[in-house]
C-alpha cells in the first residue's frame, strides 16, 4: 500500500469527527475519508452480532476507497467488533478503548478510575479488562450514559438540561473518589466542559479521541505508511464525509467540531442495501 493512500475513520454517527479533528491536527499530512453511519446511530444498545454485522460493512466500504489503514473512531465497535475487523482485513486497523485505557492507567493516582460510555461498551467489560492488565490495583467505577449521544447530535452542548443528566449520570461514580474518568465515547468529549464542570477539576478526563489519534502516527511509522507531503502526496488533502442519512445536518455540525465550512461536495451519502 502506498504511504499516499488515504487513512479511513468511521463511527456509528457524528462523534468520530472528535477523532477526525485529532488526525487533522496530528496527522495533517494524510488524506482522510470518514464514515458516519447516521441512518442506524446510536449502536450503544444494539447487539454484538448487529454492531459487528454494521462494521463490516463500512470497513469493506473504506477499503473499497483505497485506504492504507482504519482507526474505528467509536468505542462500542472497538469493544465489540475490533477483533473480527482485524482478522478478516489485510491491513492496520486500531480502536479507541486500548489507548484511552492506557492513559488513564498512567494518569490515575489513587488507582480508582472512572468510565463513562454506551451500555454495550460498558457491558463489554473491555475498559476493566485492559485497566486490570495494566495494573491489577486498579478499581474501576463504569456507568452507561445513553443519553450523551442524542444530546450531542441534537446540538444540546450548552444546555440546563444537558447539565442535569450530567450529573444524574456522574454523581453516583464521583461520589466513589475516582480521581480519573475515561470519556469512553467518541461523542462525550464534545461535554468534555460541561463534565469536567460537574465533576469538578481534582478529577482527570482521558479523551480517547487524542490517545487513539496519537497511536494511529505511531501505527502507520511502524508500518511505513506515514505520508510525507514533499514526496508527491495528493495534492488535495482535504478529508471526504461519508453518511448513511441526513447529508446536510452532518455538514452543518461537522462545521462546528471541525471549525471551518465543509464544501457540499465533500459530504456524500452512502446507504447499505
Amino acid at each position: 500500500m502506498a504511504s499516499n493512500a488515504p487513512i479511513g475513520a468511521f463511527d456509528s454517527g457524528m462523534g468520530g469527527l472528535t477523532v477526525v479533528k485529532e488526525l487533522m491536527q496530528q496527522l495533517p499530512g494524510e488524506q482522510i475519508i470518514y464514515y458516519g453511519d447516521t441512518a442506524r446511530v446510536p449502536y450503544g444498545d444494539k447487539s454484538k452480532e448487529t454492531v459487528a454485522g454494521y462494521a463490516r460493512q463500512i470497513t469493506g466500504f473504506l477499503v473499497s476507497k483505497g485506504v492504507k489503514a482504519i482507526i474505528v473512531a467509536c468505542n462500542t465497535v472497538s469493544a465489540l467488533a475490533l477483533d473480527d475487523l482485524k482478522s478478516e482485513f489485510d491491513l492496520p486497523i486500531i480502536g479507541v478503548v486500548k489507548p484511552g485505557a492506557k492513559a488513564a492507567a498512567e494518569a490515575t493516582r489513587t488507582n480508582r478510575i472512572g468510565v463513562i460510555a454506551t451500555r454495550a461498551t460498558i457491558g463489554s467489560g473491555i475498559y476493566e479488562d485492559f485497566l486490570h492488565r495494566t495494573n491489577p490495583r486498579i478499581r474501576v467505577f463504569a456507568k452507561a450514559c445513553p443519553l450523551f449521544v442524542p444530546l450531542v447530535e441534537e446540538g444540546w452542548i450548552d444546555d440546563e438540561i444537558t447539565d442535569l443528566i450530567i450529573h444524574r449520570y456522574l454523581d453516583e461514580i464521583t461520589a466513589e473518589g475516582i480521581d480519573s474518568l475515561v470519556l469512553g465515547c467518541t461523542h462525550y468529549p464534545l461535554l468534555k466542559a460541561r463534565i469536567q464542570q460537574a465533576v469538578g477539576d481534582g478529577i482527570t478526563l482521558v479523551n480517547p479521541a487524542f490517545e487513539s489519534s496519537r497511536e494511529f502516527k505511531y501505527v502507520l511509522e511502524e508500518n511505513g505508511l506515514l505520508n510525507d507531503p514533499s514526496q508527491g502526496a495528493t495534492a488535495d488533502l482535504s478529508p471526504t464525509f461519508y453518511v448513511s442519512d441526513g447529508a446536510e445536518r452532518f455538514r452543518s455540525f461537522a462545521a462546528r467540531i471541525l471549525g471551518s465550512p465543509l464544501p457540499e461536495e465533500n459530504v456524500k451519502l452512502h446507504t447499505f442495501e
